[in-house]
Order: C-alpha cells, then structure tokens, then sequence
C-alpha cells in the first residue's frame, strides 16, 4: 500500500507507548487528556490496550463497551460509530475490552493490517485538536498501528534501575516505522513518572535519561502519589478525582509544557 503523505487528522495524534507494563503510560494519556479538554481543547482517546486500563480510568463501565476499538481495527464500525462521552466535557472515548487481544491473529496475513488505525482516522470527520492513543505494554501489531497513525510518540518513562534498557528498544521500533510506514513520526517526549525526591535512585536515573535524551525529556516530572494510584478505581482520572494532589497538578503543568512546544515549534 502506497505511504499518504498527508496527516491522518487535522488535529495533533499522540501515541502514549512504552512496551514496559507499570510505568504510568494509561495514566498519563487519560490526564494529560483530561488536563487539555480542561483548557478547551476537543480531545479524543482511543483505548487500545486489551486491558481497557484507560476505559475504566475514564469511568466506562464494561457493560457499556458495547462497541469498541476491536470493531475499528477488523473494519466492522466507523471511529464515529464507537466513540462515547464521558464525565470530562469536550473529551470522548473509543473503549476497549478484552476482544483486542486476539486482533493480532484474526489479521494475520491482512494485506494493509498496519494501516487500519491510520485509515480508520482519515474517515473522522470532526475537528479534534487532540487524539490521544493509549497502547498495549507490547510492540507487537496494536502498537505498530498506533505508531503509524500518529503524528509522535510520548513516552512515559518510570523512574527506575532499567529505565534506559527498555526505552533503547521502543526507539529502534520507531524508528522502524518512520522508516518503513510513517516518516512524519517523531518523538514528542519522555515524561519521568513515579519521581520519589526521598529516593536518590529516582533523581539519579532521571539524570541518566536527560543525559541520554537531552531536551526530549519534559522538565515536568510526576510524583509518585498516592491520589494518582486511587483515582483509577473511582473511574475518574486525578484531575477529576482530587485536582488538588500534587500528582494531578503536576499532570497540568506536564500539558502546560507540552503545549508551550508546541507552540514554540509551529
């Protein structure tokens, strides 16, 4: 299938991705979405975990995941025909459920099977200024496909003794795809979660990456907090749970920085 050269939406698509499991990467994508709807900005997430981590953070219940980013990916529905409301105004969901686990074997052999995402998100019509997709601790198809339909990557990035080791091979895999499906991919930035100041392994290891990474890396860093680990089982992301935390504050100032780039490099 010939690359498309253009975007696959008008608005700025994020893959959150990090083949680590644990390491805050749902909760990142559904604060950092909620703290953007909160500054007026119309955000999509689309839940493409198995685990529906990101579903449940935003308060979809299973029972209503009725349809869902399964349906996407093997063609049945549209984005538009999945997508749902939720508790944040200007932020809606495309949910998941267990269903995505067997995608990777029911496309096998599928001509374009890296593309579905990408084409699902040409068809959307309706003028998100952000999408953000929140992918599976794997680099296998679900993955691929998040990274060849986004515009970047963001990389929540624990901080602890292997940090380094695992973030080498999420970047050769995008590099992978800038070079075979997508060139326009690049990395948006590594944001350090889990920080503990009263742990000098934390601050050694963000110094580490900075080293590493240099200015991809946010200044903002995410506490380890205690409201941030509550929030998921209330079906609320921090933001809406207890705006007042320090983990949620520094989720708002995280989208605050993001959006300064952004700014900066238009």
């Amino acid at each position: 299938m010939p690359e498309p050269r253009e975007p696959p939406h008008k608005g700025r698509v994020l893959a959150v991705a990090n083949q680590k499991g644990g390491v805050g990467k749902t909760t990142t994508a559904i604060n950092l979405a909620t703290a953007f709807a909160a500054v007026g900005k119309r955000v999509l997430v689309i839940d493409l975990d198995p685990q529906g981590n990101a579903s449940t953070g935003l308060g979809c219940p299973l029972q209503a995941r009725v349809r869902t980013s399964y349906d996407v990916l093997t063609g049945r529905l549209s984005l538009a025909e999945v997508r749902l409301p939720v508790a944040v105004p200007g932020l809606e969901l495309v949910p998941a459920t267990v269903d995505l686990s067997g995608v990777e074997m029911e496309l096998a052999g599928e001509a374009g099977r890296v593309w579905r995402l990408r084409e699902a998100l040409r068809g959307l019509r309706e003028p998100y200024h952000y999408i953000f997709i929140d992918c599976p601790p794997s680099l296998g198809l679900l993955t691929v496909n998040a990274l060849v339909a986004a515009h970047a990557v963001l990389v929540p990035l624990q901080c602890e003794f292997y940090a380094l080791e695992g973030l080498g091979l999420l970047l050769r895999t995008i590099e992978r795809v800038r070079h075979n499906y997508n060139p326009m991919l690049e990395v948006q930035g590594v944001v350090l979660t889990m920080f503990d100041r009263r742990n000098s392994l934390s601050q050694q290891v963000a110094n580490d990456v900075r080293r590493f990474l240099g200015a991809r890396v946010y200044e903002t860093v995410i506490p380890r907090n205690v409201r941030v680990s509550e929030a998921p089982s209330h079906g609320k992301p921090v933001l809406l749970y207890d705006h007042r935390s320090s983990g949620a504050e520094a989720y708002m100032r995280l989208a605050g920085e993001m959006l300064r780039r952004e700014r900066s490099a238009a």
